[in-house]
């Protein structure tokens, strides 16, 4: 099932089930699978058009009465247009308001670079009391929703639109603000995020070809960053590799290298938009155009290795 779809169908139990729940689209309901929820619920199920600023706005209004709005958007609209909403309706006026930005980073595909958000972990990273969350596959996202709803304050929910791997198992015990520690390591720390964590898992094949033993995480809340997985992880081999679907200003790179420079300094490579635009292509082909693939991981853990025994 495409993450669209679980989100949708989430959401439409969470609203059958509480009456406090608000969807607020932006002329996207199609896009992002809650159309239907229009016809379900027609007094919690809006579309301002193509006014983000004003969902946002709408949607601080709402939760000020006791709602919980969601509102969705395409990720650089859900972000970066409608910052200063998000920071001073929402965040500083401590509404319960949550955000979904979907088709993060490359995989707006076609869409192009003005559709691609490189930069909305950095934007959200920055606003307190924001929590940053990015699930890496359908049975992560439906485990996260109750909690999302359950959390009082504002989230960020990056939300990958179309189909994914599965990565978890149904038994999978999800909790918002832990880290997973997916394959056990001791020469590498490789720290994923996201779609990146699929091709995380199969740099570890590869090094582990070459008897090079990678611990893989799977960091799925962004912040607060689970900094206790990710010393314990460090502490114990030595050097890691970050991999995103991001720019590597800002995001899981920046959080990950905030924390172990000031707590246990290691050698640090990175996989992840260059600081550069993104530009129109096929998934896989702009893997390979930004370097977000398995063999750059192998290739930047590698180096890591080599900092560290230098």
């Amino acid at each position: 099932m495409e993450m669209r779809a679980i989100f949708a169908a989430e959401l439409d139990q969470m609203m059958e089930k509480d009456e406090r729940v608000v969807v607020i689209d932006a002329d996207l309901s199609k896009a992002n699978g809650t159309l239907f929820l229009r016809g379900k619920y027609p007094e919690r199920a809006f579309d301002v058009g193509v006014a983000e600023q004003n969902m946002a706005s709408i949607a601080a209004g709402l939760a000020s009465y006791g709602f919980v709005p969601f509102i969705t958007s395409f990720c650089p609209f859900a972000t970066r247009r409608i910052c200063d909403q998000l920071a001073v309706s929402i965040a500083y006026a401590r509404q319960n308001v949550k955000i979904v930005g979907s088709d993060p980073g490359i995989s707006a595909e076609l869409n192009g670079g003005t559709h691609m958000g490189m930069e909305d972990i950095a934007i959200m990273r920055s606003i307190p009391s924001m929590v940053v969350f990015e699930p890496v596959d359908g049975i992560q996202l439906k485990k996260a929703m109750p909690q999302i709803l359950k959390h009082e304050g504002p989230v960020y929910l990056r939300l990958f639109r179309k189909k994914r791997p599965q990565i978890f198992n149904e038994d999978y015990e999800f909790d918002l603000f832990k880290a997973d520690v997916l394959k056990e390591g001791r020469d590498v720390s490789i720290i994923a995020s996201g779609i990146m964590v699929e091709e995380a898992l199969k740099a570890h094949a590869e090094l582990k070809s070459q008897g090079i033993e990678a611990e893989v995480i799977n960091v799925h809340t962004l912040k607060p960053l689970d900094s206790e997985v990710i010393l314990k992880s460090v502490q114990k081999t030595g050097c890691a590799v970050t991999a995103e679907n991001h720019n590597i200003i800002g995001g899981l790179r920046s959080a990950v290298a905030e924390t172990i420079s000031e707590y246990f300094p290691v050698p640090l490579k990175s996989v992840g938009v260059q600081d550069v635009f993104g530009e129109v292509g096929r998934l896989e082909e702009l893997k390979d155009i930004f370097g977000l693939t398995a063999e750059n991981i192998a290739v930047q853990a590698r180096k890591a290795i080599a900092a560290k025994n230098s």
